[in-house]
């Protein structure tokens, strides 16, 4: 039974049945029933009202980018051109990652450090995606905080958190953003 599940699994996230995963195997194994709740809660988060399939194809992909898991980024791609996503959107959804892993690392250290000589020095990185994404501005900032959420940089969350309220998106569509967003580091953490 759980050796379907995996099977499902991987199904889920454009993997063939046979990828070799040790963790995965242990799950299947050890008759862990957490196999079949990690499988669900994928299908679940991906698959929620407040978001189109097409972003949370985008979402999925860039936080498998975020967490440098080659086989789900491959995977997830591939569920992003299923959702009809653009070649444009995916480089972007992986730019984003990219961008704000610099960024989440700079503000963090201004937050952990609290000096004020810190606080008013500039990043002096080009961010210059930001100010006309290919994704439009809401969900570029929806995508940024989820990858913020992930990379635990309270200073980023914050802002963006602010940024995508005042862009109209609802308090639902955020926690569905930041729970497909944990959901697939969990999968990272098993495939």
């Amino acid at each position: 039974m759980l050796e379907e599940t995996k099977k499902d699994l991987l199904s889920d996230v454009k993997l063939s049945g046979d990828h070799a995963s040790s963790v995965l195997d242990r799950l299947v194994s050890g008759e862990s029933s957490y196999l079949r709740d990690l499988r669900m809660n994928l299908k679940t988060a991906m698959q929620v009202e407040s978001i189109e399939g097409k972003e949370a194809a985008l979402i999925a992909y860039a936080v498998a980018v975020n967490e440098r898991h080659a086989a789900l980024v491959a995977g997830f791609e591939a569920v992003c051109k299923e959702a009809g996503c653009t070649e444009a959107e995916i480089a972007e959804a992986a730019a984003c990652a990219s961008l704000l892993s610099a960024n989440n690392v700079l503000y963090r250290f201004k937050h952990f450090i609290e000096k004020a000589e810190y606080q008013n020095m500039g990043a002096k990185m080009r961010m210059n995606i930001m100010m006309k994404p290919v994704l439009g501005k809401p969900f570029f900032e929806l995508l940024s905080l989820g990858i913020s959420s992930v990379n635990g940089c309270q200073q980023c969350v914050n802002s963006h958190e602010h940024s995508v309220k005042e862009l109209g998106i609802s308090a639902e569509k955020i926690f569905d953003t930041v729970r497909l967003c944990a959901v697939v580091v969990s999968v990272t953490k098993v495939i």
